[in-house]
């Protein structure tokens, strides 16, 4: 049954609701022991118990949060790309399923290279001298690297590549793409922001939501590059069919040119 006018506009939006509460809830729940030490951390107050969770949160991060993100991604793909009414449960775990070593493995690299960064910031940041300023240059890589990071879930979920790959992909996309990558981020932190001004949103909608606009932005990215990438193949299959025809006058020239000369030869 289709309801229309006012209560349509009802229906669809707590349709929407419950498919974005629905997915991050699952993500959540995939998600539990990297969420558990995130919440520890939090309510502590303490340095060292912080520190202590945040070690943690980056271990267990690559198995846990990282392919739930993924399956996460795979839904917000469906739904962006208009395959709306997709079954939740069963595109969330097949996302799972097969991103899991794709998603492991591009999460430890990810934490590794948000370790370095964060060490050499901290390393430079504390010099007194003019070095100090490289740590400039470590803080806008951190921020490379977290475009990086919602453009290596969105390539995962979208295209079929290996995991180095991706990584790759990911961040000649962010550094191709400034304008796309730093909306992408401040949307992210405005999502991130709203949900721990209102708590319950960071249990029902932050991920979902910061999934499906991610995967927006990341999609119109795409769409244009390939446009401009078809409108370039298009136009060399002009300029190659100019060519030939081109070559096909000049060899139909040089046959009359051939027959010409025979019947001045035979006359002779």
């Amino acid at each position: 049954m289709e309801f229309r006018g006012l209560m349509g506009g009802f229906y669809r939006i707590s349709e929407w609701i419950m498919r974005l509460s629905a997915i991050n809830l699952l993500w959540i729940l995939c998600s539990i022991p990297f969420f558990f030490f995130a919440l520890a951390g939090l309510t502590s107050g303490q340095a060292d118990i912080m520190m202590q969770s945040l070690v943690l949160m980056g271990i267990l991060a690559p198995f846990t949060l990282f392919p739930s993100t993924a399956a996460m991604f795979t839904v917000a793909r469906k739904w962006v790309t208009g395959d709306e009414d997709v079954p939740l449960f069963k595109t969330f775990f097949r996302g799972y399923k097969e991103n899991f070593l794709q998603s492991m493995i591009g999460g430890i690299a990810f934490v590794l290279f948000a370790l370095i960064l964060f060490v050499s910031y901290r390393f430079y940041a504390g010099l007194d001298s003019a070095l100090s300023l490289l740590s400039y240059m470590f803080l806008a890589m951190g921020i490379l690297l977290i475009g990086a990071f919602f453009n290596f879930f969105c390539i995962m979920s979208h295209l079929h590549m290996k995991v180095l790959q991706i990584i790759k992909n990911a961040i000649l996309l962010t550094i191709g793409n400034p304008v796309t990558s730093v909306m992408t981020i401040i949307g992210n932190v405005a999502i991130v922001i709203i949900s721990f001004r209102f708590s319950f949103l960071l249990v029902f909608f932050a991920g979902s939501v910061s999934a499906t606009f991610s995967f927006w932005q990341f999609n119109r990215s795409f769409e244009k590059i390939k446009r401009k990438q078809e409108a370039v193949e298009e136009a060399e299959r002009e300029r190659e069919q100019e060519e030939n025809g081109q070559a096909a006058e000049l060899d139909a020239a040089a046959v009359r040119e051939d027959d010409s000369t025979k019947k001045e030869s035979d006359k002779l």
